[in-house]
């Protein structure tokens, strides 16, 4: 969103160029001469501050919006946060954006009720500030411009400045997300709970959500990707956000939840958060045998050998015989999901090494990466069943590690229930890496567009 600045003009008169320009816009899809007539009678320079002035009392603006939690809350409080109320240290919070970039939010109880007109007549930029900046402080300036009478001036500000009084004296709703907190020492008494309502702080979410476009769409970074993928030096740089996701909010109709979150087209980005991934030895593709190399893993080892000897006691066929194996084969599959997300943390390409002997399929699985530098690789793999010919292979393989110097006869029988169990786990993860490969693709095509 881009303030209004009209270099050194008076305010009054970046007020008409705004009204002027905001009325003919209206009167472009308004056919009906009636309400043609109305329309600039509405946008006369006396007549549109008290239109604004009445409308005001539908909407609120907002930092806290609670239709965040589901679009069809009513009634339920929302919450505008003073940016300069408090600083807290070591906190990331509504007080930590700039208020140069800071955005009050405008929430309503119908979506009907957002109008553009008064949206943007609040961000329209003078002296550094936006009129609703120069609202909160009753700004002398603003109230000269606004009427020459100074009562109806100072009442057509009061009004104005109600847009940040939270409405229906702090309420939650029954679709609100909400947490029993205990305060006291008695969890068996009602009155010793504190009920808390998480709102999404929707000004914070907005900085964010501008600041990771730009780091994904700028021009910048589409220089510094594209030297990344061709191996060339870049003079400058760029941010990435390993793991990001896009929540949808408000669905086909992202306006009924605030008019951030329209403008956004209902995107909020969603940053990762996981666990630390702990590498206390060096990791190594696996250049001839992909099995061989995930046999040597520790743990691998130990579940094949505890599965191993378990059957080896041919154990009655009951549910306690059939769980304690079902739960080897998932720790084993878990341990395969593991050594997949090590090779991938490589440096994308390793498999087109001359010295890599690996069946192709297996490279589509353990190499992804090297998609986005060879053309031929990616579009083969995209047609490939790479991952029934790797739960296959799988299956085969444990089936040969369990036979091994041992009374078991692993057969087809067992082939097709490990292929079963894995394939399972291995399906998913591919249309997994499919997606995110996609969103890639999507990311290099739109360097210097708009998110979509």
């Amino acid at each position: 969103m881009e303030e209004r600045e009209e270099g050194g003009a008076s305010l009054r008169k970046k007020l008409e160029i705004f009204l002027a320009a905001r009325l003919e816009k209206r009167l472009e899809t308004q056919k009906e001469e009636s309400k043609r007539a109305a329309l600039r009678e509405r946008f006369i320079f006396d007549n549109w501050f008290e239109y604004a002035a009445s409308k005001v009392e539908k909407l609120q603006a907002a930092t806290h919006v609670a239709k965040f939690s589901h679009p069809s809350i009513k009634k339920a409080s929302d919450i505008y946060f003073e940016i300069s109320e408090t600083e807290r240290e070591g906190l990331i919070g509504t007080h930590s954006v700039a208020w140069q970039s800071f955005q009050h939010d405008l929430s309503t109880g119908n979506a009907a009720d957002l109008d553009g007109d008064i949206k943007e007549f609040l961000r329209i930029s003078h002296s550094g500030r936006t009129v609703f900046d120069m609202i909160l402080v009753q700004d002398e300036e603003l109230k000269a411009t606004v009427n020459p009478d100074p009562g109806r001036a100072e009442y057509i500000l009061k009004a104005l400045l109600s847009l940040k009084n939270t409405r229906n004296e702090k309420r939650s709703h029954v679709l609100s997300k909400q947490v029993f907190w205990l305060v006291h020492e008695d969890p068996s008494l009602d009155q010793n709970y504190h009920l808390l309502s998480p709102m999404l702080a929707t000004s914070l979410a907005h900085a964010v959500f501008k600041t990771i476009s730009e780091s994904r769409f700028g021009a910048s970074s589409k220089e510094g990707r594209n030297a990344r993928h061709a191996g060339k030096a870049f003079d400058g740089e760029y941010h990435d956000y390993p793991g990001l996701a896009v929540q949808k909010m408000g669905g086909s109709n992202q306006q009924n939840v605030s008019q951030l979150n329209s403008e956004r087209g209902g995107q909020n980005y969603l940053l990762a958060s996981l666990p630390p991934h702990w590498q206390s030895r060096e990791i190594y593709p696996p250049m001839r045998e992909a099995f061989r190399t995930f046999k040597r893993r520790p743990e691998v080892w130990k579940i094949l050998d505890g599965l191993k000897r378990f059957l080896e006691t041919d154990p009655d066929p009951n549910m306690h015989t059939r769980d304690l194996r079902d739960d080897y084969v998932a720790m084993l599959v878990d341990e395969l999901m593991l050594f997949t997300f090590d090779m991938h943390s490589l440096a994308p390409g390793w498999s087109a090494d001359e010295k890599c002997e690996l069946v192709v399929e297996e490279q589509f699985w353990l190499d992804p990466g090297r998609a986005h530098q060879d053309a031929d690789f990616d579009k083969a793999r995209q047609q490939s069943n790479w991952h029934e010919v790797v739960t296959d292979r799988a299956a085969g393989w444990l089936n040969r590690e369990l036979s091994h110097k041992s009374p078991l006869s692993m057969g087809d029988p067992e082939h097709d229930y490990w292929e079963k169990q894995i394939g399972s786990v291995l399906k998913v993860f591919r249309r997994q890496v499919d997606d995110l490969q996609d969103a890639l693709r999507d990311d290099d095509d739109n360097f210097s567009g708009e998110p979509a």
